[in-house]
């Protein structure tokens, strides 16, 4: 198969992967898992004794948990050894991403701060940007904020109102706005502003001491309590013109492809914190007693921690295998120097997988801690049980970074958009996909694993059959019809959450791990790849019958039931092996 394809943004649609192309959590090296060791013990240790004091937000407490991690390198991992920091590679952000939510509120401001705030210096500023402020970054002697959002303008980041004019010296820009919903703003030192420069989005690094910059009162949200949340409020602020990030009236480039990276950076951290939810209920569960047993010896509540489990394995799977991606796609940067137009390119060219890792990410997180205030009945509902403060906690996932909708609109419109453009031949392929089906029954004969890697074959035609009947029938409307857009994005985000799944599988197959751990990894990707093949199923029907209609229809129709059969399988005897492993684990049991 062409591995140009393979390793291309949306590329997995169109071709045929093999597990060998793909990067599992198995295969982290040494220094991997000592930095994810080393990351535990420091939450661990330092800050979840004290997230009571976190929540309240104690003053001054976060920027000395900072300091501590910049002490211990974690702040620097992408920020190059020239400047301080540790120069990292991807799967090195996914294992630190995956712990430090067992700080609660202290993750947020983490990931605000080494993601969005400090990677639009590291990928789109100058030499001398970087000089400046990479180093004080990197240490945690200066801290970071992102400034997109506005109050009339979140999802729709391009309506920004705040304005930049040039001076008549022309050495400053002066900046008028108001920043909403603003992570870190209560205590970081420069804040990455965007602002419109003749109606052009442009980035400036804004700095907490410039005249003319203030700030709202603490918002009291509903979550993630113990991080800042504020207004950033310019009036007048003079920023000195080499203070642009990227290029001039082109601050899009910089604000949606750092987004990208972020979006890819939260799912990790909401597997990390899905894995805590699923312990901290395993826990619970085993201590409480109703009826006179355990809570975990019932079908109704082993069969949520399978449920749990499983979709957690997906999501991890297409982390890692999404690092592999970005690793790829970096690795040849020098982020030295300037390398602006090179970082846009690579950080656009997995855009679509990024948005796909948020969305499966958040959502399975929301199910973890859904799940376990149930488990946990009343007590669920109890400050006093961690659990209460997950659920609240977990809600601005499927919010941050935009919205869920937002990242599932991004995916139909992407591969459109690439497609009519000839990057991506996904309209030929859909063609073909058609033609073939008339003339074939598309059977198998595979078992096991073998069958499941058919399965995603299947599920990738079917996507492609969706998707070019719906361009070719439903044409420009396509673009504005939400309802099948978001049709085609849950087919997408489905196949490549199974698909992941099924080649980690594939792969783990032939690794030197635990029997326990290659049971639960068969057993885990047998039941999402059945799950993920049902909902696709749904959903290209719901598609087609929008788009299609009349004798063409029913053959079509006709066509997609010869497309899905596929072997019959046990589904509750599935999730009672992979219960039993989860119950004997008493945690995620795998890692």
């Amino acid at each position: 198969m062409d591995l140009d394809l393979a390793l291309k943004g949306g590329g997995f649609l169109l071709a045929e992967i093999t597990p060998d192309q793909v990067f599992t959590p198995e295969e982290l090296n040494e220094d991997h898992l000592q930095l994810k060791k080393m990351t535990r013990s420091f939450v661990e240790k330092e800050i979840a004794p004290k997230i009571e004091a976190l929540e309240e937000q104690e003053d001054g407490l976060i920027r000395s948990f900072m300091a501590q991690a910049g002490e211990l390198g974690l702040l620097g991992l992408e920020v190059p050894e020239e400047f301080g920091g540790m120069s990292m590679d991807k799967y090195s952000t996914v294992v630190v991403g995956e712990e430090v939510p067992r700080g609660a509120s202290f993750a947020v401001a983490f990931a605000a701060h080494t993601g969005i705030g400090t990677l639009p210096i590291v990928y789109f500023g100058t030499p001398e940007q970087k000089a400046k402020y990479l180093p004080g970054l990197a240490s945690g002697e200066t801290i970071a904020a992102y400034c997109l959002t506005e109050p009339g303008s979140g999802s729709d980041a391009l309506g920004a109102k705040a304005t930049a004019v040039l001076n008549a010296e022309g050495t400053h820009y002066i900046l008028n706005g108001t920043k909403q919903f603003i992570t870190n703003a209560g205590f970081a030192d420069i804040f990455l502003v965007y602002a419109k420069v003749d109606g052009k989005l442009t980035n400036f690094i804004v700095e907490r001491t410039m005249p003319g910059v203030s700030f709202g009162p603490e918002e009291k949200k509903m979550g993630i309590k113990g991080s800042s949340t504020r207004q950033v409020i310019l009036e007048d602020v003079a920023v000195p013109v080499e203070n642009v990030v990227g290029e001039l009236g082109r601050g899009h480039v910089v604000a949606f492809n750092i987004l990208n990276v972020g979006r890819f950076k939260l799912a990790a951290a909401a597997i990390g914190s899905a894995q805590l939810a699923l312990e901290v209920t395993l826990k619970y569960a085993e201590e409480r007693k109703q009826f006179g047993v355990p809570l975990n010896s019932f079908g109704a509540i082993q069969t949520k921690f399978a449920e749990i489990a499983t979709r957690t394995y997906l999501a991890e799977s297409v982390v890692y295998r999404t690092a592999g991606l970005m690793e790829e796609a970096c690795k040849d940067l020098d982020v030295t120097g300037d390398c602006r137009k090179e970082a846009g390119k690579a950080l656009e060219e997995h855009a679509v997988e990024c948005s796909l890792n948020k969305v499966i990410a958040s959502e399975v997180l929301d199910l973890a801690v859904d799940e376990g205030v149930q488990v946990h009945g009343g007590y669920g509902f109890i400050a006093e049980y961690p659990i209460e403060r997950m659920y609240r906690d977990s809600r601005i996932n499927r919010l941050f970074e935009g919205t869920n909708e937002i990242n599932r609109l991004l995916v139909p419109g992407t591969l459109l958009k690439r497609a009519m453009s000839g990057e991506l031949p996904l309209l030929a392929a859909a063609k073909n996909v058609s033609k073939d089906l008339m003339s074939s029954g598309l059977g198998s004969e595979e078992e096991g694993l073998a069958a499941l890697l058919d399965m995603t074959q299947k599920a990738k035609k079917l996507c492609l059959m969706a998707s070019g009947i719906a361009a070719q029938n439903l044409g420009m409307e396509l673009k504005d019809n939400q309802y099948v857009l978001l049709g085609l994005a849950e087919m997408v985000l489905q196949v490549y959450a199974m698909e992941s799944g099924v080649l980690r599988a594939l792969k783990v197959q032939e690794m030197d791990v635990t029997d326990d751990h290659k049971l639960f990894v068969e057993k885990a990707a047998t039941l999402g790849a059945y799950s993920a093949m049902n909902m696709i199923e749904q959903h290209a029907k719901e598609v087609i019958c929008a788009a299609e209609q009349g004798d063409s229809l029913s053959t079509v129709l006709a066509g997609i039931r010869k497309l899905v059969r596929r072997p019959n399988v046990d589904m509750i005897g599935l999730r009672q092996e992979i219960a039993k492993l989860v119950v004997e684990k008493g945690k995620y049991p795998i890692r």
